[in-house]
């Protein structure tokens, strides 16, 4: 966890799925699926502790407690059983953080180009953390972050550098 402009910590217990579809076509079959209803573009919709996020026009990603992963797997089966579909467990290959506060904002503005301030309470986007690719929504009094796995480290240092009380990401 680092502190300073901002409050950046792993999220812990994280599951995440990958849905991909003809959304025009499996959309009812898959909110009826997760109680969740399908998000617009660009957006999120949320139920309890489960939020649905699109991510381009052919996919979703539920995000949800890693303990619920395996019924929502099993729900999307039933619900999308011999239709054109892909729904793929995607925890163990994703990693997500919050950067909290009322500098939040800030903080991820030094390493995105994606403008959040304009980005509504339901939003989300695809973009980048200096190079890495990730998704960012609103999230309580901030933001969350998810990227992959494999650059964790990496994007967690990059988090806790935009954090600290300095402007600048130059590490001279």
């Amino acid at each position: 966890m680092a502190e300073a402009l901002a409050r950046i910590t792993e999220i812990s217990g994280l599951g995440m799925i990958q849905i991909r579809a003809v959304l025009s076509e499996t959309g009812p079959d898959i909110a009826q699926a997760l109680g969740i209803p399908i998000p617009e573009r660009t957006g999120t919709s949320l139920a309890g502790a489960r939020r649905l996020c699109w991510m381009s026009p052919d996919e979703l990603l539920l995000v949800l407690p890693r303990d619920q992963v395996a019924p929502a797997l099993a729900a999307l089966a039933a619900s999308l059983a011999g239709r054109h579909a892909l729904v793929l467990d995607v925890s163990d290959m994703r990693v997500g953080f919050l950067v909290q506060g009322p500098s939040a904002g800030q903080v991820l503005a030094k390493l995105t180009p994606a403008n959040l301030s304009a980005m509504p309470q339901d939003g989300m986007l695809r973009s980048r953390a200096a190079q890495v690719a990730c998704a960012i929504w609103r999230q309580d009094e901030g933001f969350a972050i998810i990227g992959f796995r494999s650059v964790a480290d990496y994007l967690r240092a990059l988090l806790v550098n935009a954090a600290s009380a300095g402007t600048s990401l130059d590490p001279r």
